[in-house]
């Protein structure tokens, strides 16, 4: 059963510029594997503002309960390249609270803006 849906968008550019303009931000939305590619160089701006929409639209899918921490929700690729979700803490917690036993995600980068589509399944 579907329990929620979420979709965000974010710009690129805009995104940058918020990055750049605050560098303590990155640490505050993501965990060092999501900074990182498996090279050890550092994600792109594009990657890391799909990941970005990707946090925002769990927390659309969970119905934006407060007080959910950026970083207790994990963007990573298993090794066929598919884009999956780790929950942990705050973000864990609303979802058990609704049901959730399993996430669905869909990310996109293309023409200066990033998206993901999130479904919660119970």
């Amino acid at each position: 059963m579907i329990i929620g849906v979420g979709i965000d968008v974010a710009e690129i550019d805009r995104f940058e510029d918020a990055l750049r303009r605050t560098p303590a931000m990155a640490d505050r939305l993501f965990i060092e594997s999501e900074l990182m590619l498996p090279s050890g160089e550092r994600r792109g701006v594009a990657s890391l503002a799909a990941r970005f929409a990707a946090k925002e639209a769990v927390a659309k899918a969970l119905g934006a309960p407060a007080g959910l921490l950026w970083t207790d929700c994990e963007v990573y690729v298993e090794e066929s390249g598919r884009p999956r979700l780790r929950v942990r803490g705050t973000v864990a917690a609303a979802a058990r609270a609704r049901g959730v036993r399993t996430w669905h995600l869909s990310l996109s980068h293309d023409a200066g803006v990033a998206s993901a589509m999130v479904i919660a399944e119970g």
